[in-house]
Order: C-alpha cells, then structure tokens, then sequence
C-alpha cells in the first residue's frame, strides 16, 4: 500500500545530475548533515522516471535529499517522531528503497527560509533530484514556511515527496534511548 503524497511542478520534472554521490562538492559533517558552505549553481530539469519494481536494485540515477526536522530534545514527551531524526531518516530511507530511489544527502534542519542555500546546494550541484520528508509535520518544523517552499520546488522544477508512512508508536524505552542518544556524547550521539 503506497500512501506517499506527491508535490510537484506541472511538468512532474526532477533536477538531473551526475550519476553517483562520490566527491560531492558540498561540506558535508561525519553524520551527513550538510552545511550551507556550497554556493549555488543552476542545474537543468529533466523529466522524472518511473520507479521500478519491488526487489529491483536501487537506481543510483535517482538520488534523493532526505528533509528531516531539528526539534529541541525539550519536546521529546509530547511528540518523539519530531525530535527523533533517525527514525525520520529510517521511514524516509525505506521509501526511498521501496522506489528503488537512492538517498544520498540527510538534511537536518528547523525552520530554514524557503530558499536557503543549505536546502538548495545538493539539489543545484546535481547530486540530489529531489527532496523527500517523512511527514508534512516534519516539513513544518524544518522549513519557515511550507507554501513558500512548495512554490520554491514548483518554481525550481524540483520534486517534493512526503513518505507518508506510519509513525513509530514511542515506548518509555524508546523515548529513554532517544534522549540517551540526543543527550549524552558518550552514550552514542551521532548528531541525528
């Protein structure tokens, strides 16, 4: 059952690029993240592909630009999705995997201006087509403005997907492990 939504231009189009995520040209730190050191460059737009059948091996010619939301560990109680960045990454990830999409930039972030370069450097450089985000409610957190982001791919002729798959339900264990990770350097934080 696909309950993935789809945002994209009229033309349904993607930013093509380079095949391949080696010696990508924007900074990037150990966990993936990248920054906004990259200046922008324009790339073209090229219509999007099908996506293969369940159990065809990745296509490292669609690559795609996980967008996940940087919620302080403040609200782990009230909503852990939003502040779990790895469970975000891991329902986008196996999306991405189900379409035979391949995810080759992770993007943490809260409340970015809809054209900021750090959303933007993958994309323009070629080593993303198109963004995906687990929810509409992480999208929320992670950009300023969901409209005007939307309009920003509309405008760029770039995808905007949302998994859209079932949250994971939080246990007090799993909440435990999340602020464990999130708090405590030597307990196994790795930045997500």
């Amino acid at each position: 059952m696909d309950e993935s939504r789809t945002h994209s231009s009229a033309a349904d189009t993607a930013t093509a690029g380079t095949a391949g995520a080696a010696g990508l040209g924007t900074a990037a730190n150990p966990t993936g993240t990248t920054t906004d050191s990259a200046a922008p460059a324009v790339a073209e737009a090229a219509p999007a592909e099908a996506a293969p059948a369940a159990g065809a091996p990745p296509r490292a010619d669609v690559r795609v630009a996980v967008i996940a939301s940087l919620t302080p560990l403040e609200e782990l109680d009230r909503d852990p999705f939003l502040v779990d960045t790895r469970s975000q990454h891991a329902m986008c990830a196996r999306w991405a995997a189900d379409k035979g999409y391949v995810v080759t930039r992770q993007l943490v972030v809260h409340a970015l201006p809809h054209d900021h370069r750090a959303l933007w450097a993958d994309i323009d450089a070629g080593h993303a087509d198109f963004f995906v985000t687990a929810n509409e409610r992480v999208l929320d957190r992670a950009v300023r403005s969901v409209a005007d982001f939307f309009a920003e791919c509309e405008r760029r002729g770039v995808r905007l997907e949302t998994a859209g798959l079932d949250e994971p339900v939080y246990s007090a264990a799993m909440k435990a492990g999340v602020h464990r990770r999130l708090s405590m350097p030597t307990a196994g934080y790795d930045g997500c």
